[in-house]
């Protein structure tokens, strides 16, 4: 029960435990109860409430109850067998154990600061979210009418049965779509004040939409595409691929996407996919240029991608099983032991020919060989998760990206950026970052929207920072559509740097 309240709860929880109090059980079970607020307030600590189910299981309660009710346990043996084991000494033990347990973790404040914002920075925010369903809808006739009054906030009509036919999918794990949803938000926090449904990855309906629209890409995909870039000074093509990681249970543990740039006469170059955001579609020139027959560099692309991404991942899942193997170990053979002390006071008890006592050696005997069979099944499944392999690596699509015609003219050569500017700002940045005593990463290379990532592992502020030098006194910049669009949606952590000469 002390749980309950730890994940997204945001108002206190009440736990009521209902006993029926005119039967000897229930009279036992209350005793229970009473004795674990007892031990709670002489501990003043509600983790006595957490480690119940290490003193007294809820299967043995079932069992002992379950035994009572066959006659084969007394009302003295019900009662010795249900308070028997909680004392006030036991728990504080257990406790204390939990408690040099987490302090014992080899938990490192540096690295869990860093892997939060690391999630904060790739979050899938309810702007991208809500742009995603307004243009993706009308590909399954889904109606959504925006509603001015608050933000990312939609009324649909009714589900369309080409979004219904996903449910009969055999991989589809998630509820049934309604006939009609009611309105509905992309944004938590609107949806909880105005008790909207909350629709993001994982909702039903957003995965229908999801899954319709990638099947409906699929012929787009075989085509390609051409777009032109301002930064490209000769034809270049991008082969997008998925590869994933799966474990030996068949659980896919990570999923990414890679963007492989190649070009006439140079080695491959990674790219982020975000980097079609900055580019502008045109129609297929004719003749093709000569990039588009080279061949796919994948001897790069799994020397340079793909197994350094098998190995980001087993590195991260051999530490996480092997930590869960150690506990395994340690808390199932410490129930053996306890189960090996029940079957020999059992034993003595039968020879005793003590009333019950047949029963209860039979209890004890098959949560003996339960916790044997739990553990062998633990240690094979975790053997089997230690196990990973990449698996389902496809190429998406392949893009054209052509230098664009008027890259020259007096409009258009003001948006490319001065190489030599736009090192001295990033250094001028970066070093005023690091002076703050912030981490700091040049992330430039990668087109993400900005080019530099600053956090402050004392306080875990993040920063998003686009980083734009002028060469003169005076001038103007400009965001690229990509760039924009992350300064809109990241208000919460994004920063515009301008550097200009004093």
């Amino acid at each position: 029960m002390g749980r309950i309240h730890r994940y997204g709860q945001k108002k206190n929880c009440l736990i009521f435990n209902f006993v029926a109090t005119n039967t000897i059980e229930g009279r036992i079970l209350q005793r229970l109860l009473d004795k674990l607020q007892e031990i709670r307030n002489a501990l003043n600590d509600d983790a006595v409430f957490n480690v119940v189910g290490e003193v007294l299981p809820a299967a043995q309660i079932e069992r002992v109850l379950r035994d009572y009710y066959a006659g084969n346990l007394g009302d003295a043996d019900l009662e010795d067998r249900l308070l028997h084991n909680v004392d006030e000494g036991k728990f504080r033990a257990i406790c204390q154990n939990a408690l040099e347990g987490l302090a014992s973790k080899r938990l490192n404040l540096e690295m869990l600061i860093e892997r939060r914002a690391k999630s904060q920075e790739h979050r899938v925010i309810p702007e991208t979210i809500a742009r995603f369903l307004s243009d993706a809808a009308g590909y399954s006739s889904l109606s959504l009418k925006p509603v001015p009054s608050l933000r990312h906030t939609y009324d649909p009509g009714r589900t369309p049965s080409v979004l219904k036919n996903y449910e009969r999918n055999p991989d589809w794990r998630l509820p049934s779509l309604l006939a009609k949803y009611p309105r509905l938000s992309t944004h938590r926090e609107t949806a909880d004040a105005n008790n909207l449904e909350w629709v993001t990855p994982g909702h039903p309906l957003f995965e229908a939409v999801r899954r319709h629209t990638f099947h409906m890409s699929q012929e787009d995909f075989k085509k390609g595409a051409c777009f032109h870039s301002l930064a490209h000074e000769a034809p270049a093509r991008i082969d997008l691929y998925r590869a994933r990681v799966v474990d030996g249970l068949g659980h896919v543990i990570h999923e990414r996407m890679f963007a492989i740039e190649v070009g006439d006469g140079r080695d491959p170059i990674p790219r982020e996919p975000a980097i079609l955001g900055n580019l502008m579609p045109t129609g297929l020139p004719d003749p093709l240029p000569t990039v588009a027959r080279l061949p796919e560099a994948l001897a790069w692309l799994h020397e340079q991608g793909l197994q350094p991404f098998l190995n980001e991942v087993r590195r991260e899942r051999l530490t996480e099983v092997e930590r869960i193997a150690d506990h395994i170990e340690l808390s199932l053979t410490e129930l053996l032991s306890r189960a090996d002390e029940e079957i020999g006071r059992a034993a003595t008890e039968v020879e005793k020919n003590t009333q019950g006592s047949e029963g209860r050696m039979a209890m004890a005997e098959t949560r003996h060989t339960e916790l044997l069979a739990r553990r062998d099944r633990r240690r094979q499944e975790l053997t089997q998760q230690k196990s990973l392999t990449l698996q389902a690596v496809e190429r998406l699509t392949s893009i054209l990206v052509m230098p664009h015609p008027e890259r020259a003219s007096p409009e258009l050569r003001h948006l490319r950026p001065n190489p030599v500017t736009e090192a001295t700002a990033m250094r001028i940045v970066m070093e005023h970052e690091q002076a703050l005593g912030r981490q700091v990463y040049d992330v430039s290379a990668k087109n993400l929207g900005y080019d530099i990532i600053s956090l402050d592992l004392n306080s875990g502020e993040l920063r998003l920072i686009e980083v734009k030098g002028i060469g003169d006194t005076d001038g103007s910049v400009l965001l690229t559509p990509n760039e924009r669009r992350v300064a809109e949606d990241r208000r919460d952590c994004y920063w515009l740097y301008v550097v200009t000469p004093l």
